[in-house]
């Protein structure tokens, strides 16, 4: 196999889950982002804790942890995984602090593993879920919030072991 085959098709073209039986457990851990940027008045709300629905980052953190739990509930060819880390960071981000001027929330999501198969899946579900957990504690005074720049940051462990996106700290 080469690195340009699909993993999840077989000779045949059919979706199938890859068997890892055969592969060592090793140490996993990925790290991936989102930001949802919003109205400045909005942000005020979150970071002064007047969200109507409540905190609404200690809520995104709490959905983004479970969301890693849920991860092969969600993806079809995703293997279950006993995650034995998942942290969600969420920080706001005010005016000026991104070259694009937007405000919001950045999400940071740290998971890990010791198991046969990798972890971002788990990482990136987590945090679009807990981007979209502020979307949903926010949107009855900003429905135009906008979730975006979702990716994974780092992977390191496995037969590939470590992967930086380009600009990321190892």
């Amino acid at each position: 196999m080469t690195d340009q085959q699909l993993t999840h098709i077989d000779e045949q073209g059919d979706v199938r889950m890859v068997d890892v039986s055969q592969k060592a457990d090793t140490e996993r851990v990925a790290v991936a982002e989102g930001f949802i940027a919003m109205n400045p008045a909005t942000l005020e709300l979150i970071t002064t804790g007047t969200a109507a629905k409540g905190d609404v980052l200690a809520c995104a953190r709490v959905a983004g942890v479970m969301a890693a739990k849920k991860t092969s509930d969600l993806i079809p060819m995703c293997h279950p995984l006993n995650i034995t880390k998942a942290k969600v960071e969420c920080a706001p981000v005010t005016a000026g602090e991104r070259a694009d001027g937007r405000v919001g929330i950045h999400v940071t999501t740290t998971c890990g593993v010791t198991g046969k198969t990798g972890i971002e899946m788990e990482a990136l579900t987590a945090a679009s879920v807990a981007c979209l957990t502020v979307y949903d504690m926010c949107k009855a005074v900003d429905r135009g919030m906008e979730i975006m720049d979702v990716r994974l940051l780092r992977k390191d462990g496995g037969k590939t072991g470590l992967w930086l996106r380009e600009g990321a700290e190892a």
